[in-house]
């Protein structure tokens, strides 16, 4: 337990102090929850500052996640009997965690799809073929956005796609895990793909109504 724990809040500070929109917003003298959707995330920072900055803010997004994967395998794993996959998934929850609910601002940052996707591309190391995760990510999302313009569905599909595809890996043994480690990895995975559809209720919402922003659509008024 204390190794999970360990895990969780090391991923909550990364992820609330790595807090790449809101920092690049104050480099341009604005807060970014102030604009546009009102979230520290990277869609919100390219409609308010340019694609520049927002690729910025996925690099720092993933960085965090890849960061606490990099302290996880050196510094927690080897002194704990639990698989490294499962207290990485851990940190992983607590990056994002920490990015949606940074501590010093009131606990209102970003929607967590950056850092969740930088959690599936830092499972390539892994063994038994879980580049395949980043793999189907990388497929799925520029697909599904580039074909509906919508980069919420794109988000939305690609967080349910991960939680489906990671259970079928699970389930066909291709996971380093052990004993109730599989089910409970399920359950972090699940609580990923739960709070990315909280987080994008509005966004659900618009899309059902027909009134969701597409990709380069400006706003009326």
């Amino acid at each position: 337990m204390l190794a999970r724990i360990l895990c969780l809040v090391l991923g909550y500070l990364l992820g609330s102090i790595i807090q790449g929109g809101y920092w690049l917003g104050r480099f341009n003298h604005i807060d970014i929850r102030k604009y546009g959707s009102g979230n520290a995330g990277t869609t919100n920072v390219m409609r308010t500052l340019g694609k520049k900055y927002s690729f910025l803010t996925y690099f720092l997004d993933i960085f965090k996640v890849i960061l606490a994967g990099i302290i996880v395998n050196f510094c927690i794993a080897p002194h704990f009997n639990v698989s490294e996959l499962l207290l990485f998934l851990y940190a992983g929850f607590g990056t994002v965690l920490g990015h949606n609910f940074p501590f010093y601002l009131g606990f209102k940052g970003g929607k967590g799809i950056a850092a969740t996707s930088g959690l599936v591309i830092a499972l390539i190391p892994f063994p038994h073929y879980c580049f395949a995760f980043t793999l189907f990510g990388l497929i799925t999302f520029p697909l599904v956005l580039f074909t509906t313009k919508y980069v919420s569905l794109a988000s939305l599909i690609g967080i349910a796609g991960f939680f489906i595809e990671f259970v079928i890996w699970d389930l066909v043994g291709f996971l380093p895990l052990n004993g109730t480690e599989h089910v409970e990895s399920c359950i972090i995975v699940f609580l990923f793909a739960a709070l990315g559809f909280i987080r994008h209720a509005a966004n659900i919402k618009r899309l059902i109504n027909g009134t969701e922003r597409k990709m380069g659509e400006k706003k009326n008024g």
